[in-house]
């Protein structure tokens, strides 16, 4: 009979030859996009875009009323990011919540724009599109995990219903301080904003449908728990947004917040009463 490590090695070189495939694939399409621009007659139009807490951990608490007004999320990349990516994952300060293998780090293929995910859960499927082409290294991280059973059988662990909609899961532990063992940067939209930007301190609207990374508000603390979006909810863009859910996990969401929540934690929220844990999370 394998061993737990055999399996978790079977598992990542199964994932990795699966995002090797979609890169491929993905790489053939951009290479005939190009070569037909270059034979035909391109027109290029300006379009003009307009720009304008949820923590984990113990050393920060979360944002859990909205803002009088917030601004509008940049809409993508202000410049696509190459078509190959480095990624770090250093060790965090606690010890993992459920052992695992760190992601691999080099030659993080960013040309599979979407990665489909599918998240069971006691409640009802939740399923996810994951922007690879945004964050990378966000969604190569979430893969490994999901790639070595990590999420399988943890508990959505916060509900918020009130100036925030989200839901949060992603620790193992179920306390809200639990990660996988190591650390690493916020990507899309916190990398879209000058360091000395105030605007990046301003709330923008993390739509309905979007999942984003939590944080403890210090550099390099993502780790595992992220959050569901069930409605139009206004932080500062320093949560890391890697994707999108669909209406039918929506759905999902919607009947666990019917629920509302038990109201345990300080900060904001609690745990839901109607219980909702992760199954598992596998790649369509």
């Amino acid at each position: 009979m394998p061993s737990n490590e055999q399996r978790r090695e079977a598992a990542k070189r199964k994932l990795e030859r699966q995002l090797e495939n979609r890169a491929q694939r993905a790489r053939k399409r951009k290479q005939l996009a190009i070569a037909g621009s270059v034979v035909g007659v391109v027109v290029v139009v300006a379009i003009g875009a307009i720009a304008f807490t949820v923590t984990r951990g113990d050393d920060a608490d979360p944002a859990t009323t909205a803002a009088p007004e917030a601004g509008v999320m940049p809409a993508g990349r202000s410049e696509p990011l190459p078509d190959k990516v480095s990624c770090t994952y250093p060790p965090a300060q606690t010890p993992a919540a459920k052992e695992v293998d760190p992601p691999r780090t080099e030659d993080i293929d960013t040309n599979v724009e979407n990665v489909s995910v599918s998240m069971e859960t006691t409640q009802g499927n939740v399923g996810l599109t994951l922007d690879n082409a945004q964050s990378p290294c966000t969604v190569n991280s979430f893969l490994s995990l999901a790639g070595q059973g990590y999420f399988d059988n943890t508990p959505c662990h916060r509900l918020v219903t009130e100036g925030l909609k989200l839901l949060q899961c992603g620790d193992p532990s179920g306390s809200g301080t639990g990660g996988p063992g190591y650390g690493f940067d916020n990507e899309f939209p916190t990398d879209q904003y000058d360091p000395s930007d105030p605007a990046g301190q301003q709330p923008v609207t993390y739509p309905r449908g979007t999942i984003a990374m939590a944080n403890s508000g210090q550099p390099g603390s993502n780790g595992s728990q992220f959050f569901l979006v069930y409605g139009d909810s206004q932080l500062p863009p320093q949560y890391t947004s890697f994707g999108t859910i669909d209406e039918t996990g929506l759905e999902t969401l919607e009947k666990v917040a019917a629920g509302g929540d038990d109201g345990s934690i300080q900060a904001g929220g609690g745990k839901p009463n109607l219980p909702i844990d992760i199954t598992s999370v596998r790649m369509d």
